[in-house]
């Protein structure tokens, strides 16, 4: 890790809190995911080999995107998601707060894939203080350790694989063998920085930090994912929640997730708890890199 890259992912991580992107500019990853739909419509097959070329084609294009960047902060900037994830969770606990459940369950597909017509006031609460703890590796942690560790290339990449493993690494029929290699790819970038997250999460909630530990070794295991079950039973339990159980997801479909954490059902107000720990995460992150790369800075 170059002090240089950590302090620009640093900057940029405080950024995406502050600067927001111009409305009238399309986002570089909304670009980059219609270009990843359109190929997925020509290379689709019930096979791996057909999604390990798409997946191939997606990190190519991300590497890319670099080349012209050359900026760490600028990448990082533009990689890292936690200042709009905080605001649409932010928007959900409003709503429930004034008693909206529609209102809430309109909102919820912009942060998790589930069906929200089968949710009561708890179950969108659960679905979003999930989200949020999944997302604090996704769209914050991984973006600014790649970005620390390999520069505008490996923010971009990290990124170009989480964005295909959105749209692509689902257990259904269409993507159980197409999205098999995104799916695997994106576990892997994110198995360090998932893990590096529970510890932020101790280290910002200190006075929960053996529950949080102690819930990481003994629940995170049964969950399907490899990093989102950490990330969620951390989360669960410094905010002294219960988050898993049944999960439904449209078409009926409904998986029944392990349980993490000990606590009670999560309610509305969670929502902003889980953001501010979120928050607190992030600061966090941004202190530790910015540290490193000061540390480095006359050497």
């Amino acid at each position: 890790m170059r002090g240089r890259h950590a302090r620009g992912a640093a900057i940029g991580l405080l950024a995406d809190g502050v600067v927001r992107h111009p409305s009238w500019v399309p986002h570089p990853l909304s670009l980059f995911g219609t270009a990843m739909g359109r190929l997925e419509r020509r290379l689709h097959a019930d096979d791996v080999g057909a999604g390990a070329r798409y997946t191939a084609a997606g990190v190519a294009l991300g590497a890319a995107a670099a080349v012209p960047l050359r900026s760490t902060i600028l990448a990082t900037w533009l990689a890292t998601g936690g200042h709009q994830l905080h605001e649409v969770a932010i928007d959900v606990a409003d709503r429930l707060e004034d008693d909206d459940l529609d209102g809430a369950r309109d909102l919820l597909p912009s942060l998790v894939g589930r069906d929200p017509a089968a949710l009561d006031t708890s179950g969108v609460a659960r679905a979003v203080v999930e989200s949020v703890a999944e997302n604090t590796v996704d769209a914050v942690v991984a973006p600014a350790m790649w970005a620390a560790a390999a520069g505008p290339t490996g923010v971009l990449v990290h990124r170009a694989v989480d964005t295909m493993d959105s749209m692509v690494g689902y257990r259904t029929e269409r993507y159980e063998r197409f999205g098999r290699v995104a799916a695997r790819l994106d576990d892997a970038m994110a198995w360090v920085p998932a893990r590096a997250t529970a510890l932020l999460v101790a280290a910002a909630r200190p006075d929960a930090a053996r529950a949080v530990l102690r819930a990481v070794r003994r629940d995170a295991p049964a969950h399907p994912s490899p990093n989102a079950g950490v990330a969620e039973a951390a989360f669960a339990a410094a905010l002294g929640l219960q988050l898993g159980g049944p999960t439904p997801y449209p078409g009926g479909r409904v998986e029944d997730r392990p349980l993490l954490g000990s606590g009670r059902a999560p309610a509305a107000a969670d929502i902003r708890a889980a953001v501010e720990l979120s928050a607190d995460v992030t600061t966090a992150l941004a202190t530790a890199l910015a540290g490193y790369g000061l540390a480095r800075l006359g050497r």
